[in-house]
């Protein structure tokens, strides 16, 4: 169950994170413009896209459009008429030696989706040539570029294909006649971005010293540890800290101890889960004319939250027999009933 539930954490703490305007502009101006402030985070806007909204949803097969192991955020400069995409794999510790292919596939998608939009203004042929009409779009229309980047969050250096042909078999003398497709690729264990945004250099600092291979486990916590208080870290990045690197670091070990201001930030987290998950139990109670409502939406948070953050199941069932005032039995039941959903 707690292996379930670690899968999906980087998409909702990564999601959340990049889709931060500020944040956002600040990665891309660092990979596209070494650091120069060229795309702004006023001129961004959210691509609602199919694609998107699939991605979101965890019940779903893959298909071209999306796949589940995937996070994307995209966003479209109004400045520049460009679309920007963000993928990241959730299966963070795993190289995707397919990337090139797929990152052509979420760009064909893209486009697609550009092409039958336009084709919706045609209805008649009227004012198109007859090419124009059979088309589906004027000689004259142009879509929007999109530029893909790819963050891979993982400890070992890439050693995947970043391009098409780096996954093809040429036969010599035929290459320059094979199209190409590369990917831009970021790793984050080990980078020279410039950036601007605190929480983008606290972030990458972060995972850099995580991800460091050379350093025990032990090592790379208390250095991470040190950063996040000597930096004031936002709770917000060590969230996403946790995320990204699958649980490879305590969420609790970085909110540190003592003087660390930070040290009651998963209760206050947990909190503010269960007050959702309050709502949403009650919304649930409502519909379904149950009284227990209430107190199941605080469960589903609570097993949840705990499992996100690498909680023992012993721990979770304290939890939920102190919160909610439940037996042992009705905590294990709780368990079984949630821990296995996906979010």
């Amino acid at each position: 169950m707690a292996k379930k539930t670690q899968v999906l954490k980087p998409d909702t703490v990564l999601k959340n994170y990049w889709s931060d305007n500020e944040q956002f502009a600040d990665i891309f101006n660092a990979v596209l413009f070494e650091g120069n402030r060229v795309i702004r985070p006023e001129e961004l806007e959210d691509v609602d896209t199919e694609e998107s909204s699939v991605l979101e949803h965890k019940g779903y097969a893959e298909s071209i459009k999306a796949s589940r192991d995937n996070i994307k955020v995209s966003k479209k400069s109004t400045a520049y008429g460009v679309e920007l995409v963000m993928l990241g794999m959730e299966h963070q510790e795993h190289i995707h030696y397919a990337m090139p292919m797929r990152v052509m596939g979420y760009d064909y998608g893209a486009y697609k989706k550009q092409y039958d939009s336009n084709t919706k203004k045609y209805q008649t042929s009227k004012g198109m040539e007859e090419d124009e009409y059979l088309s589906g779009m004027k000689k004259t229309d142009r879509f929007i570029p999109v530029i893909t980047m790819v963050v891979y969050y993982g400890e070992k250096p890439w050693d995947g294909a970043v391009s098409l042909h780096g996954m093809l078999d040429i036969p010599e003398g035929m290459k320059a006649f094979v199209n190409d497709y590369r990917i831009l690729l970021v790793e984050a264990r080990e980078n020279n971005l410039t950036f601007h945004n605190v929480n983008n250099t606290d972030f990458f600092n972060m995972l850099e010293v995580i991800l460091d291979r050379n350093l025990s486990r032990n090592e790379a916590k208390e250095k991470a540890i040190d950063y996040a208080r000597e930096h004031h870290v936002d709770k917000s990045v060590i969230m996403t800290v946790a995320g990204a690197t699958n649980c490879k670091i305590d969420y609790n070990a970085l909110s540190g101890k003592g003087d660390f201001d930070m040290c009651t930030l998963f209760d206050e987290i947990a909190r503010e889960s269960e007050a959702k998950g309050e709502a949403r139990g009650e919304a649930r109670g409502e519909a379904r004319g149950e009284a227990r409502g209430e107190v199941k939406g605080r469960a589903i948070e609570i097993v949840e939250t705990g499992f996100e953050f690498g909680l023992s199941e012993n721990d979770i069932l304290e939890r939920l027999q102190r919160k909610l005032n439940v037996s042992l039995q009705t905590a294990q039941e709780y368990i079984r009933m949630f821990g296995k959903q996906t979010v």
